[in-house]
């Protein structure tokens, strides 16, 4: 691909879920060849627009929208405004890539479209999704399991076939049929091994999965999309420090910003 030289500018969203800021900004300081901005939700809704977006050549999103936690009752979900709706399809019209991480995957529950854009959904509460219903998503801290990398790509270059990674995992919904696969684990992606996400919400109860049901899920955790004209490519991994110095989620990250600004205009893809 064509270049203007080797550096990328990235704009990096965050707010919405509690993250250890020191070792994961840490992340993007050592990414060689990458400069970074970090702007905080709400304020960079106003900076998602083909007009703003044109200084950064990737997005990168660890932020999670669109849910308002209470301390005595189950969350709110409001739905983003309509302004940010059209500014954001109308970045992916434009080709401007996107790489959400962890956490992201939860953004705006109100909003079917961004399930959509993203490629799945962890959902804090259950609700209907594509026309299902669907049960509260899963999570678990602390897992030390072997990532598998399924296919040679531009994203998982230089990954070895199989490494090993302490993270959070989450017993989630994938729309396998929509995305390119890159990256399963070899957890065993069943109800007793997760506790529910909206036990947590509701009832104040970590680590809790007694009387909760949820199928097996999907043992993917990365992989690409085309949205519109837009790479989006989705990073379960990065829930903290020991997930942030794992060399090969550090290598695949900065991957995925190479790969998603090579179709963007401003890197001359």
């Amino acid at each position: 691909m064509s270049v203007r030289d080797d550096t990328r500018e990235v704009l990096l969203v965050t707010k919405g879920h509690p993250f250890e800021r020191e070792p994961f900004f840490a992340i993007f300081d050592d990414m060689d060849g990458v400069g970074w901005t970090h702007v905080e939700q709400p304020a960079a809704q106003t900076l998602f627009s083909v007009e703003h977006a044109q200084r950064y050549d990737a997005i990168v999103l660890y932020d999670m929208p669109g849910i308002v936690f209470h301390p005595d009752r189950a969350p709110d979900f409001p739905e983003p405004d309509a302004g940010y709706r059209e500014r954001l399809l109308e970045l992916l019209e434009a080709g401007h890539g996107l790489v959400f991480l962890h956490h992201a995957i939860a953004g705006w529950p109100a909003w079917d479209a961004y399930a959509d854009i993203i490629g799945g959904r962890f959902l804090y509460l259950p609700r209907r999704l594509r026309n299902q219903d669907r049960q509260d998503s899963g999570y678990r801290h602390d897992v030390t399991h072997q990532v598998r990398v399924l296919q040679d790509h531009p994203v998982t270059a230089g990954i070895p076939q199989s490494f090993e990674i302490t993270d959070e995992l989450y017993l989630y919904e994938v729309f396998e049929d929509d995305v390119e696969p890159l990256l399963a684990s070899d957890y065993a992606f069943v109800e007793e091994n997760f506790y529910s996400a909206a036990r947590v919400v509701t009832e104040r109860r970590m680590f809790s999965n007694d009387g909760w049901h949820h199928r097996p899920g999907s043992s993917l955790i990365g992989w690409t999309r085309q949205h519109a004209n837009s790479r989006i490519v989705y990073l379960q991994c990065g829930d903290g420090p020991a997930a942030y110095a794992n060399p090969h989620f550090r290598r695949l990250l900065r991957n995925a910003v190479f790969w998603v600004s090579a179709g963007n205009a401003r890197s001359g893809g």
